[in-house]
């Protein structure tokens, strides 16, 4: 049987047990994210109501999406035939199935992956920030789009687009993990046999999949790290559109994510109104002519009271 929104948490425990972790600590300190970018970009997203989702090829991170098949591939070296002899005590020879599906779809997941990147935040950056994040991503006129997490952690599949975090990981405590699930495959095999082999197969497949574009090297660990993820082969999507945009000098394939809610479809939380937590301006020249702008595009986008969302970070930091 298919998998019923009720399963999900089991689920999760079950294939998923570092994002389980991650979604229980972050909700803890208050279930905010946030994007840092520079105004102009900041600028685009309010105005139409967009988020551009960039292909893993063309972004800064490649290397590090190569990263997550290496520590998948030590981990098969070690751990693959106990892995591979839970999945088969569910459904004789569904190992195999996994395995042959996964490197099918081994160039989809190179080349036909989106990721849109954002921070956990804290609530000791409401008013400054990250340092070491407006240095990586600011520019001269960084800003920081706070927003509510709600919609990050939501059950809907309405977008077919999927938020996960990044775990930084050497090869060593991967497979910690992936021996995890081992064992949690053996002892729910019950339960697991009762989803069926198609569900199972699919569930597998994503593990494997999430688990590939979603690791980093530990080096990165202070980024704390959420992707947002759409693979429009994998899983078509009505509400975002790809398109050809010129960026950093590269023209390129980008996918557009409407930043619309879906509420029939059990999607809120995603339009501007309710996603916008507060906006940071970063260390900048004209910080209060960068705060007055954001005030208008938010009485725009139709927010009451902007002067009260924007906050000038009174981080000393001084650009070259």
């Amino acid at each position: 049987m298919a998998p019923t929104p009720a399963d999900a948490d089991r689920i999760t425990h079950i294939f998923y047990p570092y994002a389980e972790e991650k979604t229980r600590e972050v909700s803890t300190a208050g279930g905010r994210f946030v994007y840092y970018t520079t105004a102009e970009t900041a600028t685009s997203i309010l105005i139409n109501k967009q988020i551009w989702m960039r292909n893993t090829a063309a972004m800064n991170d490649y290397m590090e999406v190569e990263h997550g098949f290496e520590c998948l591939n030590a981990a098969y070296k070690t751990q693959g035939l106990s892995f591979n002899a839970a999945l088969n005590s569910c459904f004789p020879g569904l190992a195999d199935e996994v395995r042959d599906f996964f490197n099918g779809w081994l160039p989809g997941i190179r080349q036909d992956t989106f990721i849109t990147c954002v921070s956990e935040h804290l609530p000791a950056e409401d008013h400054q920030g990250r340092l070491s994040m407006w240095r990586a991503y600011g520019g001269k006129t960084g800003v920081a789009l706070v927003l509510n997490g709600a919609v990050m952690f939501s059950k809907s599949n309405a977008l077919n687009v999927f938020s996960s975090p990044v775990a930084y990981l050497n090869p060593g405590a991967f497979a910690t993990y992936f021996e995890k699930i081992t064992k949690s495959i053996e002892s729910e095999s019950e339960y697991i046999k009762s989803l069926g082999r198609e569900t199972v197969r699919v569930l597998t497949f994503n593990m494997l999949r999430f688990a590939v574009l979603c690791t980093k090297h530990p080096g990165f660990h202070e980024e704390r790290e959420w992707r947002v993820i759409a693979s429009p082969k994998m899983h078509a999507t009505d509400h975002a559109v790809l398109a050809i945009e010129v960026v950093g000098g590269t023209p390129q394939a980008v996918l557009k994510l409407d930043l619309q809610n879906q509420p029939d479809k059990g999607l809120v939380g995603l339009a501007i109104p309710e996603l916008l937590d507060r906006i940071i301006i970063g260390p900048c020249e004209f910080p209060q002519v960068i705060s007055s702008a954001f005030q208008t595009l938010l009485t725009e986008a139709g927010i009451p009271d902007p002067e009260k969302k924007i906050i000038v970070s009174d981080i000393p930091l001084r650009h070259p």
